[in-house]
């Protein structure tokens, strides 16, 4: 799980912006928010250009160098922070595995271009490289012993290099490493508004309809969208080039899904074909939704957050403008974080006071309790 990112000279983020996700309290309700004593389950707020998008953005930046997942990089423009004249980023996340620790740091110079990565477990260096310095990086990995350690100019992380050129010995550490390199694969980020963009988690783009259809899974969707109060009947026909085109039935004729449903309700139907993968059991392993409920009702809202807890092995963080899911019936005070352009804390971590169960944390927050 990811515990910890610390971002400088990113975007809107100048040093040392911390997002922890470690810091919990010993709230006694919806303990499964958290897991491990890392909230696994997160809602964020923040005013337009707080930089909650950034947020995303910042902690997705490794599957650029890690995987060979979907990257958009328009999202990557515009790189650096404006307000300094620095010519390096820095990332430095730490994640973990049972009681095991694994720190990740490294600086850029630009999206694609890496200088210096270093790798950590449990305190112990298992990975290093300074391309400023050298092109020879170090590893203490079990197995790797007679491999290559010159990489030249190449700009491949040392972590593909490693996973991808030696069979490493069975033991702990490369066990963590490799869990490591599992869970940022798993990883996906999708943004409700922003069509079918995305990051992470697999190559290159699906139809949404062709997905439902082609998995079998209409029925399902006419069911999703019946619970969310859309009330309607669904089939599918092959189109003019031979993709699955979805149709309202109504009584007299079929109309297209796309012709005629609301915002709210291609919505939706985003956020089904990514739930589809969501319910296979660990094959998510983090998901960010930005805006995830820009176009719904609040009391739908709840609905899909309750939703997401349900999915015990996947990390869910969310951002919103939406106070109405601000209670202690959905998640608890040290899940819920407010975000500025150089901070962020839970609302947990915003006051002195006792926060109880039956306080009703959205009124405290409307009313300014946690700034």
């Amino acid at each position: 799980m990811l515990a910890k990112i610390e971002i400088s000279n990113f975007k809107n983020f100048k040093e040392n912006f911390v997002f922890d996700l470690s810091n919990t309290s010993s709230f006694s309700f919806n303990q499964e928010c958290i897991k491990n004593k890392i909230v696994n389950k997160a809602i964020v707020y923040g005013h337009n250009g707080s930089g909650k998008s950034n947020l995303g953005f910042a902690i997705f930046d490794l599957i650029s160098h890690i995987t060979d997942k979907e990257i958009v990089q328009d999202y990557y423009k515009n790189y650096f922070n404006a307000d300094l004249n620095e010519t390096k980023s820095k990332f430095s996340f730490e994640f973990r595995f049972d009681k095991n620790i694994l720190e990740y740091s490294y600086t850029k110079s630009d999206y694609q271009t890496l200088i210096s990565e270093e790798l950590k477990i449990n305190g112990k260096e298992y990975l290093y490289i300074d391309r400023e310095k050298s092109s020879i990086f170090r590893t203490s990995a079990k197995g790797a012993k007679s491999l290559k350690k010159d990489i030249g100019d190449s700009n491949i992380s040392i972590i593909n290099y490693l996973s991808k050129n030696t069979i490493l010995d069975d033991n702990k550490d490369n066990n963590i490493f490799f869990k490591f390199k599992e869970f940022v694969n798993k990883m996906l980020y999708f943004k409700d508004v922003d069509g079918r963009n995305f990051l992470g988690l697999e190559q290159g783009g699906h139809s949404i309809f062709d997905d439902i259809v082609e998995l079998n899974n209409l029925k399902d969707f006419e069911k999703f969208l019946n619970d969310a109060g859309i009330i309607c009947k669904l089939v599918s026909k092959k189109g003019y080039e031979s993709n699955n085109v979805v149709y309202f039935k109504f009584k007299k004729k079929e109309v297209v899904f796309s012709e005629i449903a609301s915002s709210g309700t291609k919505a939706l139907a985003l956020f089904y074909f990514w739930y589809q993968r969501l319910k296979e059991e660990n094959s998510v392993s983090f998901l960010f939704i930005d805006e995830f409920d820009a176009f719904y009702h609040h009391s739908l809202s709840k609905t899909l957050v309750e939703k997401l807890k349900e999915l015990e092995n996947t990390q869910v963080i969310l951002t919103t403008h939406n106070t109405s899911i601000i209670s202690n019936e959905i998640l608890r005070p040290d899940c819920y974080f407010l975000m500025y352009p150089d901070r962020i804390t839970s609302l947990a971590k915003s006051t002195t006071k006792e926060l109880r169960e039956a306080h009703n944390i959205e009124k405290m927050y409307r009313a300014g309790f946690f700034e």
